[in-house]
């Protein structure tokens, strides 16, 4: 089955299959009963200084995407436990939406599309 990607505030389908949100930050403003999702790793988002590094927060130019690719799965490196549990999902044919902010628009420059690249080669 598929892995997809979506942003958490996407309405469900029915054929999402397990809704995994992955970002380092539980979206504020959204309460527990308005949770579109089935379970939250913080640890698959990348961390507070990548991001800041990707988005030129911490005064220097921005990242561009190959190099924030490549700092991020480094930093997967250390979610083997993570990731073999949603690899062995995806082997079992279980459909996975992984879900970012509700301001990530465009997937291909997110770090959901780098995980289900991920997912999907082994």
């Amino acid at each position: 089955m598929p892995v997809r990607t979506r942003r958490f505030n996407d309405p469900a389908e029915p054929d999402d299959g397990y809704r995994l949100l992955v970002t380092r930050y539980r979206p504020r403003g959204v309460s527990k009963s308005e949770e579109s999702w089935d379970d939250w790793w913080p640890h698959l988002g990348p961390s507070r200084d990548l991001h800041a590094a990707f988005w030129g927060k911490n005064g220097a130019p921005p990242l561009d995407f190959a190099t924030y690719e490549h700092r991020f799965l480094q930093e997967m490196q250390a979610q083997t436990f993570h990731l073999r549990a949603l690899i062995h999902r995806h082997k079992a044919g279980e459909t996975i939406t992984l879900l970012c902010s509700s301001a990530c628009s465009d997937e291909s420059r997110c770090h959901r599309s780098i995980l289900r690249r991920l997912i999907e080669s082994r």
